[in-house]
Parts: structure tokens; sequence; C-alpha cells
């Protein structure tokens, strides 16, 4: 097949194998003539608006919560099953959804929005708790297709001069979010009560048939994504020990930050706050990791991701304290410091995993963002536990303790000079 039949072929997103091929080639353009701007790249701003849509859903779960225990009579350990029912079924599916992202492609990703908004609208019409879980976990399956589809996708359409910052812009749509999920709800559910839930039914429709369509015309327009890997990198073992090192971060970050975010207005209310204090108050914390997660991009390209995270990480020990003890207004600065610092490196480990796995790019999204997540779910219910047991404030403070663990796991996450070798090794067969 000749370029020009290769690229008339070309459907918009396919397999992470073909897709790093098409890299490699872009990273030998992209030393010779400058990447475009990021926001002038089309393609990652239209997964970024679908991810951004998908975890505005994610944000309004916390919201739920104050009404959900006053209309079933639930405890804090119970209502977090809510969070887990969602985020948990989200998890477990990712891998499974990674692997026939990397095996048949990714060009159908809106369908995944369209299941959650759908599945998401009905939640407030629930008769019972247990139903009410068995519609999170339903909608979570979208969640669970839209991350490893969009993170290869992504993958796709960032240079490789622009990797992490470009990653970290994908990210940080979803980082909006959820920062913007507990304003929507805030408004929502004080006006139309759990029924709410129906009017979300409309911003996931109009994405995901935004998103389906610009996909179709980056198909129709030949995008120069090669349709077949003509030689497959060398298969370089995977270092398992990185990769486990990657993985273990992710997943102690996730169930910090999480567990963080989605008790804060349960906390805020039972201190005697309103929705018109504790909706804002979580949004700041989500929103300041947007920013975060953009800087933190940024400085990685400069420094290395390696020493990146684990300074962030160092940081937010006595940040996280500070946010648990001091209580009120003051929650605005403390929070919002949190999540600039404790959310913020998630894209750098998320790259740092396709790059061990270069050609199954799909199946390290989906392990690396799964299992983060199914830890935030599990976190959840956990944290709700130990604040029935001895209090939420207690709850929070105990959540820089897994921080300190962390730090030592990741003195173990791959150095930028162990990626670049194994990356010159799978290239080899390439340039002969």
């Amino acid at each position: 097949m000749n370029t020009a039949d290769s690229r008339r072929a070309t459907p918009a997103v396919l397999t992470s194998q073909t897709q790093d091929v098409a890299l490699a080639e872009a990273a030998r353009v992209d030393a010779v003539e400058p990447p475009a701007p990021i926001w002038r790249n089309g393609p990652l701003l239209t997964l970024m608006l679908g991810h951004f849509t998908l975890d505005m859903y994610v944000g309004l779960l916390p919201i739920l919560y104050p009404l959900l225990i006053g209309r079933f009579r639930l405890s804090y350990e119970t209502v977090g099953l809510l969070s887990l029912a969602y985020s948990g079924m989200a998890s477990i599916s990712q891998p499974f959804f990674g692997w026939i992202a990397d095996r048949y492609g990714t060009r159908y990703i809106g369908l995944a929005l369209i299941w959650t908004a759908s599945m998401f609208s009905v939640i407030g019409f629930a008769p019972s708790f247990p139903a009410l879980l068995a519609l999170a976990a339903v909608a979570g399956l979208g969640s669970g297709a839209y991350h490893p589809f969009g993170a290869l996708s992504a993958k796709a359409v960032i240079p490789s001069q622009q990797r992490n910052t470009a990653m970290s812009v994908y990210v940080t749509g979803g980082t909006l979010g959820v920062a913007l999920g507990p304003v929507v709800g805030a408004l929502l559910f004080t006006a139309l009560g759990l029924h709410g839930t129906a009017l979300m039914l409309a911003p996931g429709l109009c994405c995901a048939f935004w998103l389906l369509y610009e996909l179709r015309s980056l198909a129709r327009r030949g995008r120069p994504i090669v349709t077949r890997a003509p030689a497959m990198a060398n298969q370089v073992p995977v270092p398992m020990v990185a990769l486990l090192a990657v993985i273990g971060v992710m997943m102690a970050r996730n169930g910090t930050i999480v567990s963080i975010e989605a008790f804060v207005p349960t906390w805020y209310k039972s201190l005697g706050y309103g929705p018109a204090f504790y909706g804002p108050l979580a949004t700041t914390v989500v929103l300041a990791s947007a920013f975060g997660t953009v800087g933190s991009g940024t400085l990685a390209d400069r420094y290395g991701r390696r020493a990146v995270i684990i300074g962030t990480l160092v940081l937010s020990v006595p940040t996280v304290l500070l946010f648990a003890q001091f209580t009120g207004p003051i929650a605005f600065v403390t929070g919002a410091l949190v999540g600039l610092l404790a959310a913020s490196t998630g894209p750098l480990m998320l790259v740092m995993a396709q790059e061990l796995m270069a050609g199954r790019a799909g199946m390290a999204s989906g392990l690396v963002l799964g299992l983060g997540f199914v830890t935030g779910a599990i976190g959840i219910p956990i944290t709700g536990a130990i604040g029935d047991a001895v209090g939420l404030q207690m709850a929070m403070r105990l959540q820089a303790v897994v921080m300190v663990a962390t730090i030592v796991l990741a003195l173990f996450l791959p150095s930028e000079k162990l990626l670049r070798d194994l990356h010159e090794a799978r290239s080899k067969p390439l340039e002969q």
C-alpha cells in the first residue's frame, strides 16, 4: 500500500502499536520542525472536551451524598458505596477496554459518553439505595471505556516534544469537569432535588455526538496516522519493578485525593455549613489540581517526571495536615494547595506507563487509570468508616500517613534515562 492509499484508508484513531510507529515518525519530524501550539491541536481539544463532560458526572456524586443520607438514612460508610459502585465498575473494566482499544481502535469513543450520560440521568429516580447502586455501577462502564480510549487517542495526536505537557492538558479536561461538577450539582440539586440528575443527559449527548462527528471528519480528511505498522518494535521486556511502582503510586495518590474530594461536602455540612460554602470549596480543591496538572507537565518536560512526582508528594504531607486541622474559610487556601500538589501528577504516571509498555499503550492506560480509580473507589467507604468511628477530621488527617508511604514507593519510579534506553532498544529494528 503506497502512502496515498494508506492515508485514504486511515481511521481517526487506531491501535496502540500502529500509533507507536506513527509517534516515532512524528518524533523525527519534530526534531526538525517545532510542533504547533497545543491550543491549535483540534483533535486533542475535542478529546479534552469529552473528558471534561464525562468526569463532570464524577464531580456531581459527592453533592448527592447529603441528599442521599437524608432520603435513605445512610451512614458515611454506606453513602460512600455510591462512588465505589461507579468508580469501582469503571476501574475494573478499564484494562478490558484498554485491550479492546489496542486491538480494534477507538473511533467510537463517543458511545461511551452517551452510555454514561444516559445511565447517570436516571440515578435520581432510583426507588431504593440498592437500585441506585446498580445504576451507578452500570453508568461506570461508560467511564471505564472512555478513559483508556481517550488516553490512547490523545497519545496518537500529541507531538513527542509536548508529550508531558499535552497529556497534562488532556487530563486537565477531566479535572475541570470534576471541579465544575460540585457547582453544577449545588445549583441543580438545590432547585430540583435528586430528580435534577435528569437534566445531566443533555450535556453528555451533545458532547458525544460532537466527538463522533469530529473523529469521523478526521478519518475523511486522512490524518497522517499509519494504518499498519510495517515493522514492530523490538519486544524488550517490561521493567516490572518500575511498572509496579508507577501503578502503586497512582493507586496511593488516587486513594488519598479522591477520599478528600468525596467527603469535603459531607464533612462541612456536619460542621454546619451549607451548599453555598461546601460546593465552591469542593470545586476549589479540584480546580486547583487542574492548574497543578498543567504546571507539573511543564516542569516534567524540563526537570523529569520522577523528580516532579517525588517533590509534590513531599510537599503534600504538611499541606494535607493543614487542610485537615484548620476548618472554615481558610480551607479555600489549604484546599487549593492540596489540589495543586497532591492531585497534579497523574498524567505523568500515565505517560510513564505508556512508555514502559510501548505497543500496548491501551492496556497500560487501562491498568494505571483503572487500578488508580479502584483504589479511590475503595478508599471512599474506608474513609467513611474511619469518619464514623473517629470523625471525618481525623480521617482527613490520616491521609497524610498514606502520603508518607507513597513517597517511599515513588523512589522506585523509572528515571528518564531508563525510559530513553527502553525507547532506543525498541526502536533499533525500525532503523535497520
